[in-house]
């Protein structure tokens, strides 16, 4: 039995393990909790590929089993964090909590599973959807096309963070704001199965020339974090956006 071969592919169920783990903290509210394992589980996420690539023991069944655990870790985990956090913002509104913590003592009750609320659930099915496109897509071998779930992920997961640490009032009446939730949650849904060409972040060398975009990317991101926090996510998401529609555009004009 060659054991190097599994090793990415037990990376790859670690990654799977914290999904599981995150949507049941997720269905209780504890989205501090959820929102951990969903940073580990990204980790594991990207380190599968790596270990698989420097192992050189890349193969069918890792794939696969990549998109798997991807499905439950970046696509049901965010749309049961949308769809909760949806339900709680509405008790926030209606009944004007203090904290973020008052509300989250407020229970999903049946009257409010079968409301507006669903709607969150449209990041799970369009993630389905994305990562069975992806299998199956030759062109997004050295980038993406269309948002990677992974960034959608963390940018929901974002949002009750940002409602719970923000002691902005502008930022908290946005973040819980029925119509920007609803909005997000649809943009972000049609992001993931568009055409958009996206950088990737791998590296094929680390030569400057080649990766200025990354490297300043990344070097935005990492301020961007120190100075705003949670609230810097959702922002670097937006900057990885623009950053590549940027790019896409000084490419088409050299060619």
């Amino acid at each position: 039995m060659n054991i190097k071969k599994h090793i990415p592919n037990i990376i790859t169920l670690g990654n799977l393990l914290c999904g599981t783990i995150a949507i049941i903290l997720a269905v209780r509210g504890l989205f501090y909790a959820t929102a951990i394992f969903v940073g580990i589980g990204i980790i594991l996420d990207f380190l599968d590929g790596f270990v698989a690539r420097l192992l050189n023991v890349q193969g069918e069944l890792g794939k696969q089993l990549d998109s798997l655990a991807d499905l439950v870790t970046s696509g049901v985990v965010p749309g049961i964090v949308m769809l909760q956090f949806m339900v709680h913002s509405s008790y926030y509104r209606e009944f004007g909590f203090s904290s973020w913590d008052a509300a989250l003592d407020i229970g999903l009750s049946l009257d409010n599973l079968f409301s507006i609320e669903l709607i969150g659930l449209l990041l799970t099915l369009f993630a389905g959807y994305r990562l069975a496109k992806f299998n199956i897509d030759t062109r997004q071998t050295d980038s993406f096309i269309g948002l990677p779930t992974p960034a959608m992920n963390l940018f929901v997961v974002s949002l009750p963070m940002i409602a719970g640490y923000s002691k902005n009032q502008v930022v908290l009446n946005c973040i819980h704001n029925e119509i920007f939730l609803v909005t997000v949650t649809i943009v972000l849904s049609i992001l993931m199965v568009s055409e958009l060409p996206l950088f990737s972040l791998k590296f094929k060398n680390y030569s400057l020339k080649d990766n200025a975009l990354k490297y300043l990317f990344l070097i935005a991101s990492i301020v961007l974090l120190i100075l705003l926090k949670f609230l810097a996510i959702p922002i670097i998401i937006i900057i990885y956006i623009l950053f590549s529609i940027l790019n896409n555009i000084f490419m088409k004009k050299a060619s």
